[in-house]
């Protein structure tokens, strides 16, 4: 690369030459000969150095560069189609790469995953003992392993083994992990590589456009008084596992807590909606909330023994949504939670969400 850099910039020197020579046409008949001299001075520079170097580097065989990206794209193609699933993180465990494999494992597109830190996708308790081993292999300590929980499957023990690789052209090491289930056969991923059918999609959407017509039904028969808890009722199950209404009037009050069948809705009625950091942020206007896998366990406060309510709900996902009146002013906020294995709100569904929100605050000002 060097080599066709210096070369460029004699032939750009060469150019501006003949360039200044082509002026000197007009001069005198006596300094002729003095030009004339001057470009055969640059043919022969031509013919002796630049034409020489030209062919030394057009029969250079392909290497450099050229190769070098040729083999990075190999690599690239391997680390994708490996049957293990596998990941690339940086020493705070951000997904630089997933594998096929890795996103049929975990069920994370590698397109959401990447950017993200892989704990996110954890159970609670498995994240700081993985971020602390991560580190410890990025900083040249040893390859480590250890067994951690999946937030949509944490039923099932998951076998992390960690190595340190050292990137050409990177200045820090990054952590290669292979994900398997502890004494268990790795699930086949033959077919993983398959884009998702397109039905799947149009099924949701249809259920979607069902739950705006069932909301509609709802708050166009409900008195103002019973609006909010209607609302919630519609959401309850088909929509969300939990269901948290919480009214503005002015002081926030929590009205209805909707649970899963066998969960206790103690867990979240007896909270005090201002501890929730989430609750608050709405009800102060803030826009509609999605986490998917959320950050921050204690972002809904926490329940009467001071254990994180996001942890204690198994909580996956989560839509936090103020109840605005066409005046600005908040009626109240809804919060709905996704636990276990159900697929994560989606953007689609959060939109939906903020349009019935707009909905229920019209409903709860009608006639009231």
């Amino acid at each position: 690369m060097a080599q066709t850099d210096e070369f460029g910039e004699e032939l750009a020197d060469f150019v501006r030459r003949v360039a200044e020579l082509k002026t000197a046409r007009s001069v005198p008949a006596d300094d002729l000969p003095t030009v004339l001299d001057a470009a055969i001075f640059e043919l022969d520079h031509v013919a002796d150095q630049l034409w020489p170097r030209y062919e030394r580097l057009t029969a250079r065989p392909p290497g450099g560069a050229s190769s070098t990206a040729q083999e990075h794209q190999l690599l690239k193609a391997v680390f994708h189609m490996l049957p293990l699933p596998v990941a690339l993180l940086d020493r705070e465990t951000v997904v630089r790469r997933l594998n096929q494999a890795a996103s049929t494992f975990t069920g994370v597109r590698a397109g959401y995953a990447t950017g993200r830190p892989l704990t996110g996708f954890l159970a609670h308790a498995d994240r700081s003992a993985f971020r602390g081993q991560v580190a410890a292999v990025a900083r040249g300590e040893g390859d480590r392993s250890l067994t951690v929980h999946l937030q949509q499957r944490p039923s099932v023990p998951v076998r992390a083994t960690l190595t340190a690789l050292r990137p050409s052209g990177e200045p820090r090491a990054t952590v290669l992990v292979v994900l398997q289930p502890a004494g268990h056969r790795l699930p086949a991923v033959e077919n993983s590589a398959r884009p998702l059918p397109d039905l799947a999609e149009t099924t949701r959407h249809a259920a979607l456009m069902d739950l705006l017509d069932a909301m509609t039904t709802a708050l166009l028969t409900a008195p103002a008084a019973e609006a909010l808890d209607r609302a919630a009722r519609v959401l309850h199950g088909r929509f969300a596992d939990w269901v948290v209404a919480d009214t503005a009037s002015p002081a926030l009050t929590r009205t209805t807590v909707l649970a899963p069948s066998g969960k206790e809705p103690g867990l979240l009625s007896d909270q005090d909606p201002a501890t929730c950091p989430l609750v608050m942020a709405a009800a102060r206007g803030g826009s509609t909330a999605l986490q998917i896998r959320p950050p921050d366990p204690d972002a809904f406060g926490h329940d009467t023994t001071g254990a994180p309510v996001l942890v204690r709900a198994d909580v996956t996902s989560l839509l936090s949504v103020p109840l605005t009146a066409p005046d600005g002013t908040v009626r109240g906020v809804l919060t709905l939670f996704r636990s276990g294995a159900r697929l994560a709100f989606s953007m689609a569904e959060a939109r939906a969400m903020d349009t019935m929100s707009r909905h229920v605050a019209l409903a709860m000002d009608a006639r009231g």
